[in-house]
């Protein structure tokens, strides 16, 4: 399917819902004047992100994507490691929240509701997997964007299929990056999203528990993916006896021989999660008029809904 034909055909829009309601609760202030009252921040601050989303990248499908498992049991199989620093103490499941966030989760998932914008998790797997799906699933039928502040997601570039990350670590929603490969090649040195997968098996990422390559650096594992290609020709390489790669060079990816078997398990998106098939256009109506004013009413977000009303244009 030609790009022209693609972008004609829509644009799906995809939300890595707990990357934007952490944002939204650590940058949007807590204005309760009573510590008795619910608090509200991050409920108003993701309604907010959806409506400047809506407004500016004009998507005409759109799903917010969930972590119906945050640490995935097959992931947790190939590196224990993974995200135990952000367990609760004593805990071999339970993530860290902050104590006014986690009341607000179950709001965030019924505003979502009310409004009629889908909402999609698939059991046992992450946000980061239901994205890599639905973008499996649909690019080359339409443009993709997700938006996320986590690199991680950058292994789904691709400019043929009009594949992109609206990328929000750094400016926010409103001063976001766009991440393509043009991007990657200039901040990474690493030709698309697959490169990137694997140039960060090999650099690791502390804040996911994963250790890397010890030695290997980020600039050091864009090189050797650019000259060999990928993470799986560069195995092969080593195991070949490959001149190029010697000395301390060799002897640290010969140490990491096991991280290298079971990390790409672990890094990559899965793109074949048991998400369900179901209609993402955007809603031509309000689902649940009811929900959404209780809402409104309870939590005092009623400016925050005409927002996503309005961009939705369901006013």
């Amino acid at each position: 399917m030609s790009a022209m034909t693609s972008a004609a055909a829509g644009r799906l829009m995809l939300l890595d819902s707990a990357s934007l309601y952490f944002r939204a609760f650590f940058g949007v202030p807590d204005q309760r004047k009573d510590p008795s009252e619910p608090p509200t921040n991050a409920l108003r601050g993701f309604l907010d992100m959806i409506a400047s989303l809506l407004t500016t990248h004009q998507p005409t499908h759109f799903v917010a994507c969930w972590d119906n498992d945050w640490r995935p049991q097959f992931r947790v199989d190939a590196i224990p490691t993974y995200k135990t620093h952000r367990l609760i103490d004593g805990s071999l499941e339970e993530e860290q929240t902050p104590d006014y966030l986690a009341p607000q989760v179950p709001v965030i998932r019924d505003a979502l509701q009310a409004l009629g914008l889908v909402r999609l998790g698939a059991d046992g797997y992450e946000a980061d997997d239901v994205i890599g799906t639905l973008t499996a699933r649909h690019k080359g039928a339409m443009a993709v964007d997700v938006v996320t502040g986590d690199r991680d997601l950058f292994q789904l570039v691709d400019d043929a299929a009009q594949v992109r990350i609206i990328y929000t670590a750094r400016g926010g929603v409103r001063d976001s990056d766009l991440v393509d490969e043009a991007f990657l090649r200039t901040k990474y040195g690493v030709a698309n999203g697959p490169a990137y997968a694997d140039m960060a098996v090999l650099r690791g990422d502390a804040s996911d528990g994963l250790p890397g390559v010890a030695g290997i650096g980020e600039k050091t594992a864009a090189k050797l993916i650019e000259r060999y290609g990928s993470l799986n020709a560069l195995r092969a390489a080593l195991a070949d006896g490959d001149p190029e790669l010697k000395g301390a060079q060799r002897a640290r990816l010969e140490a990491g021989a096991a991280y290298l078997e079971v990390a790409p398990k672990v890094v990559e998106v899965a793109p074949d999660a048991p998400v369900p098939d179901v209609d993402l256009a955007l809603p031509t109506e309000v689902a649940d008029p009811v929900l959404l004013s209780r809402i409104a009413s309870e939590f005092g977000v009623t400016s925050s809904f005409n927002r996503v009303l309005s961009a939705l244009r369901l006013e």
